[in-house]
């Protein structure tokens, strides 16, 4: 069995970066360069998005599938810096090889994670490997977007096109799953400032549920699981959210019917 490495981030603005990336530095507080940086997106683009590499990571959860099982957990310790989530992340890419699937990973994830990486030093060379020290990569990687070993499920079932793109909370919940439950990328600064980076990292691991268990039925969908086969990932999974401490387990395990 290749392994499976579903993923997801949560991020907050880099206000280090902003003072100095955007001459900010006179600003008094984390605060007032957030909400600078944000009026300066507002005016330029209509929204205060930040652009990619100016999101800093504070939490990667990840479910990961292979042979002796599958496991949920949020990468590193709650005190741990951005610096040790992504060598994390992509010290698990490069020692297993494993397939890995997102939702708007191409479109925000990945990117975020490679700004970051790159700011940081992170290595993680089968990541970036594209055949010309593996053959094995040269048709099948993880940079290329049509390629097999990154699949951002949202971005194929949309066929590619931004216009059809579907949230994830809204798909899993018309699949019959939970959702997102009690948080939303838009309240993450919020929490994080209130020094709630527990609820953060439960709320992405409440993410990264839903991502696989969307990612199941598309293997459904797809044929390359058996609907006896699918059947039981779901019961697997669920008996291993059930096995986990954690009120927020406990809160997705009753909101999910079965």
């Amino acid at each position: 069995m290749t392994p499976s490495l579903v993923f997801d981030i949560e991020t907050i603005p880099d206000v280090a970066g902003l003072r100095a990336a955007w001459d900010l530095a006179d600003l008094p507080s984390d605060e007032a360069v957030a909400e600078a940086a944000f009026e300066r997106r507002r005016l330029k683009v209509g929204h205060d998005f930040l652009p990619h590499h100016l999101h800093r990571v504070v939490a990667i959860s990840c479910v990961f599938r292979d042979a002796d099982g599958v496991r949920v957990r949020s990468l590193g310790a709650p005190q741990d810096d951005e610096a040790k989530l992504i060598q994390d992340f992509f010290r698990t890419v490069d020692r297993y090889k494993p397939q890995i699937v997102s939702w708007n990973g191409g479109g925000f994830d990945l990117p975020v994670l490679n700004y970051r990486a790159m700011i940081h030093g992170v290595r993680c060379p089968r990541y970036w490997e594209t055949g010309d020290n593996d053959r094995e990569f040269r048709y099948n990687n993880y940079l290329n977007r049509y390629h097999g070993r990154h699949l951002d499920l949202m971005d194929l079932l949309a066929m590619f096109t931004g216009r059809a793109n579907a949230p994830l909370d809204e798909m899993a919940r018309l699949c019959g799953f939970p959702g997102k439950l009690g948080m939303d990328g838009s309240k993450v600064w919020q929490a994080w400032r209130d020094g709630q980076i527990a609820s953060i990292r439960d709320y992405c691991e409440t993410d990264v549920a839903n991502t696989w268990l969307l990612y199941c039925r598309f293997q459904l969908i797809n044929g390359r699981l058996s609907q006896e086969e699918y059947q039981g990932e779901i019961s697997l999974f669920r008996e291993t959210i059930a096995g986990l401490q954690g009120a927020h387990w406990a809160e997705y395990l009753a909101a999910w019917p079965g």
